[in-house]
């Protein structure tokens, strides 16, 4: 599932195409959704924007598109009309004079009152954004020390999205490494130094996958074994998907630990509980 640095990377392409366009078209993949086609061909779109992984394209007559990627939804922005050739069912057309931004195989679509957003079940429920400017350090760590979440084990906190929106499976992975802390230990049995590791790590490593699209591993070792001819894959991460393989702080082996039916890698050696 695309996490809060790929649908930030989306939100952008798209406010590059869409934003103060005049929609010519649109085309909605779902029955009960065509009823607003009407409604929203001749307005102008006045920002697309984001929240962790939901996205939001806004109109000028006060209505807005929320839409959820899911598991394998994927946005596509081509020239007026020029759908690329693929089997994906089509969710989400929005024709422009001169781009066709196309939202293929997600089904979590709805028209809202742009005003009336603050009520969408899942956006009511969400955490500030990982990569809200806004957001500093500080007050993330005050947010891991609330009795709200303080109890919560690390592993399941840092998917739970209330807390903070748009960390996802890779993301998860990613900042408890850096901040060298247990996956299964808790906010209130880590110290304050973790506290504020975990926090600095959460918002840094996010917005460095954000800038570079994808890369959480330290870049001068990136660029190091792209060189070496290693597939983007195989070094854009420090511990996720690499199982079995040395940890790049202390060679110990990484390992993975599914959470439910989700998978979690860390190191034993550098996340030793505290």
């Amino acid at each position: 599932m695309p996490e809060g640095p790929e649908i930030r990377l989306a939100a952008d392409e798209l406010a590059a195409v869409l934003n103060d366009q005049r929609v010519e078209k649109i085309e909605f993949g779902q029955a009960p959704l065509k009823k607003y086609e009407k409604e929203l061909v001749g307005q102008t779109i006045s920002r697309v924007t984001n929240h962790g992984k939901a996205l939001l394209t806004h109109f000028d007559n006060g209505l807005s598109i929320y839409s959820h990627n899911q598991l394998y939804g994927v946005w596509k922005v081509v020239s007026r009309d020029q759908l690329p050739n693929t089997k994906r069912s089509l969710r989400l057309a929005l024709h422009t004079a001169r781009h066709s931004a196309l939202l293929y195989s997600a089904s979590d679509i709805s028209v809202w009152p742009t005003e009336n957003l603050v009520e969408h079940p899942f956006l009511k429920k969400l955490g500030p954004d990982v990569l809200d400017a806004e957001l500093t350090w500080q007050q993330l760590s005050t947010r891991l020390q609330s009795s709200r979440f303080k109890s919560r084990s690390l592993a399941a906190l840092y998917l739970d999205q209330s807390y903070l929106a748009g960390i996802g499976n890779y993301l998860r992975s990613e900042i408890l490494f850096v901040a060298k802390v247990n996956p299964w230990r808790k906010p209130s049995e880590i110290d304050r130094r973790a506290v504020d590791r975990l926090a600095k790590a959460s918002i840094n490593i996010s917005t460095q996958s954000y800038r570079t699209r994808g890369i959480t591993n330290n870049l001068k070792r990136e660029k190091a074994l792209k060189h070496e001819g290693y597939r983007f894959e195989e070094r854009r991460f420090l511990v996720f998907n690499r199982e079995s393989l040395p940890c790049y702080n202390c060679d110990q082996n990484i390992v993975n630990t599914p959470v439910g039916s989700r998978r979690l890698y860390w190191c034993p050696s550098c996340q030793t509980p505290e």
